[in-house]
């Protein structure tokens, strides 16, 4: 009954989250405008084949949207005095952690949900079996749950950790096999193993075109494993942080 009582907590968080974060109109027009030009600008004058592009594309918008809005939202509410009433609330550090984390995997999933459509529906590309559709459920929890581990430094500065935010998911896109394919990147391909959108990647271009370095399976056992470290991690470093962000 208590677990049952900490998630109706939880799901009031995320939608106070989706509420005042979220759901705006500038909000969710650079959601989508934002992945679409950053990937764009990479593959602008290079001849990659429309089946290879299309995943890469996915894999940017999902990564990028779902990992926005989750960092900045602890130290904006430790700067406007709202997390602290939150803490003092009866709800569980966890519980909190969850309440955000959906709210940006909904987000997430909402403008990759329209980007799939628009690949479907404009480019013509088929779906290869019902891999991609539950890879990108957990892929977006995965990447949210990053997300609120980038939000665990205890400061009240948004810019801050937006900067952090921004020193750690560039690297993650150019390692991950994004815009060149795991084989092509030799011997520094084991690099892209320790990033849970190289394994995205991997099946969202499996489910458009065949081609995979991993089996489907394999990258859906990978994101599963990345969602409930990173979970746990932020969890963890939230209540690490938790004394010194007031």
């Amino acid at each position: 009954m208590r677990l049952i009582e900490q998630l109706k907590r939880s799901w009031a968080i995320t939608k106070k989250d989706l509420a005042v974060f979220y759901l705006k109109g500038p909000v969710l027009i650079s959601g989508i405008l934002m992945p679409s030009f950053l990937f764009v600008a990479f593959c602008f004058g290079k001849k990659f084949p429309l089946m290879f592009l299309v995943p890469s594309l996915w894999g940017v918008a999902l990564f990028v949207t779902a990992s926005s809005i989750g960092p900045i939202i602890a130290p904006w509410e430790t700067r406007m005095r709202t997390f602290e009433r939150l803490i003092s609330a009866p709800i569980a550090l966890w519980a909190v952690i969850l309440g955000d984390i959906v709210a940006s995997f909904l987000f997430g999933l909402i403008i990759t949900i329209f980007i799939f459509a628009a690949g479907i529906a404009l480019l013509g590309v088929q779906i290869i079996g019902i891999y991609v559709i539950i890879g990108t459920i957990i892929a977006s929890f995965c990447f949210s749950s990053l997300a609120l581990v980038m939000s665990a430094p205890p400061t009240d500065v948004p810019s801050n950790i937006m900067m952090l935010s921004t020193l750690i998911k560039f690297p993650i896109i150019f390692i991950s096999g994004v815009f060149v394919s795991i084989e092509s990147m030799g011997k520094w391909k084991v690099i892209s193993f320790i990033s849970p959108l190289t394994y995205y990647t991997d099946l969202a271009r499996y489910s458009v075109n065949g081609s995979n370095y991993f089996s489907p399976q394999f990258d859906l056992f990978a994101l599963i494993g990345f969602s409930v470290l990173l979970f746990l991690t932020a969890i963890k470093l939230h209540k690490k942080s938790l004394p010194k962000r007031f």
